[in-house]
């Protein structure tokens, strides 16, 4: 019973400490340009803007974000499908 309250206590603790990261590295945003192009990056690996010939982009952020959100996903389960993720880390509870 006390091995499970910890095990609940330790996930509430790397939950917390997983978002405290997050919020860091939204706040990174590098930026680069070329031949009238401009894209900024944040931390967290979403483009947060895109300029092309002085014109914002905004429907190729959004384009390009909802790409790498399922491109996430797939990787996150291919993950769990090999025993890794969270539950390989941890141990089964």
């Amino acid at each position: 019973m006390f091995d499970k309250l910890k095990q609940v206590n330790e996930l509430r603790k790397m939950r917390s400490q997983a978002m405290a990261l997050q919020k860091e590295l939204e706040k990174i945003r590098e930026s680069e340009e070329r031949n009238g192009m401009k894209v900024v990056v944040t931390g967290d690996q979403k483009v947060a803007y895109i300029e092309i010939n002085g014109e914002e982009r905004k429907e190729l952020v959004e384009l390009i974000n909802d790409a790498m959100k399922k491109v996430q996903k797939e990787a996150a389960k291919k993950m769990m499908e090999m025993g890794g993720g969270l539950s390989g880390l941890l141990g089964k509870m």
